[in-house]
């Protein structure tokens, strides 16, 4: 599998030498990273000529803060391992002192995109970062596969990544009217407001959040213990 792999990441940056930066092959997968500029003209193109004609899944990363950790598992004592955590990360904080840490170097927004030919019985994922950080922006590959439809409206509703192109770009799980975009490394656990039904009313309502953001520390129950 590893061999048939390593001619298909060389036949595809042959095919793609402006496109393609590098290819990675890991755990019996290839990744292939592409300019974002090329994306739809790639993706034709392995749909046309490589035969993979179902597109199985398509999502993004934010890499604002990867690498950043608030739990330690590397040392362990008698109890366990240490579970002791410190707030590090912006989810754990509110919108308004939420810090912008970024210990990662480039753009932030990813595509990632999972293909397969049933043909060849082959799978390969492609990734292509958005060159804007405020405004990230992709083409839009629906014409290519219909079925990538939702999932671009997922990752627009959660990520804010605009597809151009895209026949009816909506927001697919979020409520009306949701402020910031939940897949967001700077976008707070706690989330913004809280909803509740007013009976006096008679209609659902929003408000502050009131619960306090704060990092979980679970006590772990061993026998003998009580």
């Amino acid at each position: 599998m590893t061999e048939n792999l390593k001619v298909l990441a060389s036949k595809i940056k042959d095919h793609f030498p402006e496109d393609v930066s590098h290819t990675v092959i890991s755990l019996g997968e290839l990744t292939v990273t592409l300019d974002i500029d090329g994306l739809h003209s790639v993706c034709q193109s392995l749909h046309d000529d490589f035969s993979f004609t179902q597109l199985i899944d398509l999502t993004a990363v934010d890499y604002l803060q990867f690498g950043l950790a608030e739990w330690s598992t590397d040392t362990s004592d008698a109890e366990g391992f240490s579970r002791g955590v410190a707030p590090v990360t912006a989810g754990r904080f509110t919108f308004k002192d939420a810090p912008a840490v970024s210990t990662h170097q480039g753009p932030r927004f990813a595509v990632v995109i999972h293909l397969l030919s049933i043909e060849h019985n082959q799978r390969i994922r492609i990734k292509a970062f958005c060159k804007d950080d405020d405004m990230p922006v992709a083409d839009s590959i629906v014409d290519i596969w219909k079925s990538v439809d939702w999932y671009e409206r997922e990752v627009f509703d959660l990520f804010g990544i605009l597809f151009k192109g895209h026949p009816d770009l909506r927001r697919l799980l979020t409520d009306y009217g949701f402020i910031g975009h939940p897949f967001r490394k700077d976008f707070p656990l706690i989330g913004n407001v809280e909803m509740r039904y007013d009976p006096e009313q008679r209609r659902v309502i929003y408000e502050p959040v009131s619960i306090e953001p704060r990092v979980l520390v679970p006590r772990v129950i061993r026998e003998g213990e009580g």
